[in-house]
């Protein structure tokens, strides 16, 4: 194709046709600024709201503009991809787990990282020296703050961005140039309203206020962005969720408008919506890496999702799965054990008991037995309340 010749706003349309032809949903464009909610950012860190997410105060300071991500960076081309199914969610029956919609499929990074590729490359043809890069959630931008800026849409109380015309569930991705194009008028308004759904809907009562999440007892966190067991009082929370949460979304009226992607990456896999539990406890390294490896699961990696499938059991027992939190509660990693034992401790069954006992007798990871001495307790009330 040639090299265009026209101008920025010509450039622009151009842009946003072919992120279309290439498979984005929508797209807006915006100047590269220091971000409006850059303050609320900081604070937001200063209240540990963080967790153990220690890469964004690690990288506090890149966030300040988009040149700390791309060098001479004029402007943001924000693209949105819908991944929402036509397929309703399965409902989760015993000894299965939920999965947040946007894991059922492939790996969305790979997706969409080769459509920006493509779409970089089909910029650089049309002006020929640009500089250009693009990211997918992984580098210092508050894509959501920029995509705001782009008119896409607004930061619900849920903290997700929002479109009137396509609700919330849609990937965002961002690339970054040195030219200077034509702009979009920002989305200022807001159309929350007085609606509380999603802060009154959250298991784990993780907004503290509209607008303000502590993803220290958000779902998605807990089950895959922590690394060590899950705080005992936020376990029951959890309900079935394997991977990731979509409550908030979920109950968001104007996802009732969100598009049906016909993107084939992001249909459901076998076995995905919903997942059996038990199979998990037989998976080792190589077979859980063949299973999830290019899928968003393969980040809470086998010791993350097999705690989080022992949580599962444990907040609705199954008589069926005990053989797999039996076999659990000597898994090579203590995280699962820790994990198995406290799932155990809901569990009636005199088998339960009796492996907690052996347990106990040969454990030495000093957290795993904090876990089993109050399971063996609850087993015992169990049986006095029976």
């Amino acid at each position: 194709m040639t090299a265009l010749t026209t101008t920025s706003a010509d450039l622009a349309a151009a842009i946003k046709q072919e992120s279309r032809r290439l498979g984005f949903s929508f797209c807006g464009i915006c100047p590269a600024v220091a971000p409006t909610g850059l303050a609320y950012f900081r604070e937001w860190l200063d209240c540990g709201f963080a967790g153990e997410m220690r890469y964004l105060p690690d990288r506090a300071a890149a966030y300040e503009h988009p040149q700390h991500v791309l060098d001479g960076t004029r402007s943001l081309i924000v693209l949105a991809m819908d991944y929402h199914q036509t397929a309703e969610p399965a409902l989760a029956g015993p000894g299965q787990g939920r999965v947040s919609r946007y894991a059922w499929g492939g790996d969305y990074h790979d997706l969409i990282h080769e459509r920006l590729r493509r779409l970089a490359d089909w910029l650089a043809a049309q002006r020929p020296g640009a500089v250009v890069r693009g990211v997918v959630d992984t580098a210092p931008l508050l894509e959501r703050e920029f995509a705001q800026l782009a008119g896409l849409g607004w930061i619900g109380k849920n903290t997700m961005l929002i479109s009137k015309s396509r609700g919330s569930w849609f990937f965002l991705a961002v690339l970054l140039t040195d030219l200077e194009l034509d702009y979009d008028a920002p989305h200022d308004a807001d159309h929350c309203g007085t609606c509380t759904a999603c802060l009154d809907a959250c298991p784990t009562s993780a907004f503290v206020a509209p607008g303000v999440l502590d993803g220290r007892r958000c779902i998605s966190y807990l089950t895959i962005e922590l690394k060590g067991p899950i705080p005992r009082g936020l376990r029951p929370g959890i309900g079935n969720w394997l991977f990731g949460c979509d409550v908030c979304q979920d109950v968001c009226p104007w996802n009732g408008k969100a598009a049906a992607s016909d993107e084939a990456s992001f249909h459901p896999r076998d076995g995905m919506n919903p997942v059996d539990l038990a199979a998990l406890f037989e998976l080792d390294d190589a077979a859980f890496r063949a299973r999830f490896r290019d899928t968003p699961l393969w980040r809470a990696r086998r010791r993350g999702l097999l705690r989080n499938a022992a949580i599962v059991l444990g907040n609705n027992p199954t008589p069926s799965a005990l053989p797999a939190l039996l076999h659990g509660l000597a898994d090579l990693e203590p995280l699962v054990r820790g994990a198995c034992a406290w799932a155990l401790g809901r569990y009636e069954q005199p088998e339960a008991r009796l492996a907690l006992q052996a347990r106990r007798l040969v454990e030495r990871d000093a957290n795993v037995l904090a876990e089993i001495e109050p399971a063996i307790t609850a087993v015992d009330i169990t049986w006095q309340v029976e």
